[in-house]
């Protein structure tokens, strides 16, 4: 039996969690302790600022029979603030209130039956990002050094003056091996982190050669880009000719800024453009299901039937742009071809 839980078996109690299967249920079918399956929860959490169908985020346990208006300065808006997205920020009074059910198991909204109805903050277990999680916390383990500081302090007393003296830590190695019992890697990952008195102005040689830029681009995803490539895209469009095309791109500035969202609809020519914090995959997941909302579910197909974005990675979570929280259908997304040719501005349809 495998020790680690896998994506599979993530996905496997979302779904359970969705139906509303005790821990006890999902765990039986997962071959798990109902314990393991409480703590994965409870560890990868994920809190959502969300309303319901056709009402905004509210989550003040004063917004029943609240009378305000016009918190906001130059409102001209001839309704009540808290069915506003911005009275809880606003408003001197706001107090949040906990939703009683999220203080039980199993702790989230996946399979609650009044989430459609619900103004409060909401919590949601999602297999991808709690994989993600996973296998950074994993990744974490494994890093650093093996050492005591006791061997750190006796390998800079034998490496540390030598190097003073101008001789390479590779020449130091060699010719201390029996010494030192460890990689020449160790050395120098260990002037790198500064545990030394040596550093790595120290080492004549290094210090002239710059650092190979490293370009890995995460993706949520690995697998996002199967049955819709772009040439899917042209095959979909020459099966439902007509349909409109929207395109997502972002736009950046300084590089780990703020970050555009820019959603241009081909038919009009019309192009919206949302700021996000920073150009991650949820903030484009918050933007469509926002829009999801507004428009419903029929002004929602209608207008962005088809979504056609670059290979970056904030669209790389396919499956949460094409389903809503229940799962259901509502969009395809679509990916431009690979490489420095722009996105189409002419699309087929």
């Amino acid at each position: 039996m495998a020790r680690h839980l896998s994506l599979d078996d993530r996905s496997a109690i979302r779904n359970g969690l969705d139906r509303g299967d005790s821990f006890k249920q999902i765990g039986r079918e997962l071959g798990k302790d109902c314990t393991t399956i409480s703590k994965e929860v409870r560890n990868h959490l994920v809190f959502r600022r969300t309303g319901a169908m056709g009402k905004a985020y509210n989550a003040c346990v004063h917004r029943q029979g609240c009378d305000r208006r016009r918190l906001c300065d130059g409102c001209t808006r001839n309704r009540f603030c808290w069915s506003c997205k911005d009275c809880n920020r606003v408003c001197p009074d706001f107090e949040q209130e906990p939703c009683p059910r999220l203080k039980k198991p199993p702790y989230v909204c996946n399979g609650c039956p009044d989430r459609n109805r619900c103004t409060l903050q909401k919590c949601f277990y999602d297999p991808v990002l709690a994989h993600s999680e996973y296998r950074a916390v994993l990744s974490e383990a494994r890093e650093g050094i093996c050492l005591s500081e006791g061997d750190i302090r006796r390998l800079d007393g034998m490496v540390s003056p030598i190097l003073f003296k101008g001789q390479s830590l590779h020449h130091i190695f060699v010719n201390n091996t029996d010494s030192i019992m460890a990689s020449e890697r160790t050395l120098y990952r260990l002037v790198d982190y500064n545990l030394f008195r040596a550093r790595n102005i120290d080492l004549p040689r290094k210090v002239r050669y710059a650092r190979r830029r490293r370009k890995k681009q995460y993706k949520v995803d690995r697998g996002c880009r199967i049955g819709r490539t772009y040439q899917d895209f042209l095959d979909f469009m020459g099966r439902n000719p007509g349909l409109p095309i929207t395109q997502l791109d972002s736009v950046e500035g300084t590089k780990g800024g703020k970050v555009l969202l820019t959603i241009h609809f081909v038919a009009t020519g019309l192009m919206l453009a949302f700021l996000r914090d920073y150009n991650d995959s949820q903030s484009v997941i918050d933007i469509v299901d926002r829009l999801y909302l507004e428009l419903r579910l029929d002004r929602f197909e209608r207008l962005m039937p088809v979504l056609l974005a670059d290979n970056g990675s904030e669209f790389s979570n396919p499956a949460a742009l094409e389903s809503d929280h229940q799962g259901g259908r509502r969009t395809n997304v679509f990916y431009c071809a690979p490489g420095p040719a722009r996105m189409p501005q002419d699309p087929p349809g």
